[in-house]
């Protein structure tokens, strides 16, 4: 069930990146490109996927499970240190080159735009380089891979157990 629930909700969520215009690079450019002929129009989007995630995560932060019964897996941290600040430098870089994040380039890769899947390798390339640097990294120190951050929901939830 959860696997057809997640289908849903990425179809849903592609959908929504049609209709808005995200998956469009030429709409996102205009949207950066705040020296030309800036098109403020993403500006709502993102508005209202703000809003929604806002709303979202305050309910989420109460529940110690999903309603599909799958623990809960939030952030933990609100620490703003390089790596947060490097990796969204980056990604803001590759936006703007490439007018796509990563949701939207997935949508126009399905859609067969060439830019996209082109775009959507180098995403690919770049996580597999990422991961391989983080097991070297962690080898090197010998603590290998962390375990998964434990939210305040699940700790609640094992406590009732």
């Amino acid at each position: 069930m959860t696997v057809v629930v997640a289908a849903l909700a990425g179809l849903l969520f592609g959908l929504g990146l049609i209709v808005s215009g995200m998956a469009n690079p030429a709409k996102v450019l205009g949207f950066l490109d705040l020296a030309g002929p800036w098109d403020p129009s993403l500006a709502l989007v993102m508005a209202g996927a703000i809003a929604v995630g806002v709303v979202a995560f305050a309910l989420a932060r109460r529940r110690a499970r999903s309603w599909l019964g799958e623990p809960m897996q939030l952030p933990r941290s609100r620490t703003i240190d390089r790596r947060l600040v490097l990796g969204s430098v980056a990604f803001g870089v590759g936006w703007g080159l490439a007018g796509f994040c990563p949701g939207p380039a997935l949508v126009a890769t399905a859609m067969g735009q060439g830019k996209a899947i082109v775009f959507t390798a180098a995403m690919l390339a770049g996580m597999l380089v990422f991961e391989a640097v983080e097991g070297w990294r962690g080898r090197r120190r010998g603590s290998g891979a962390q375990p998964p951050p434990v939210t305040d929901a699940a700790k609640r939830s094992a406590a009732k157990a």
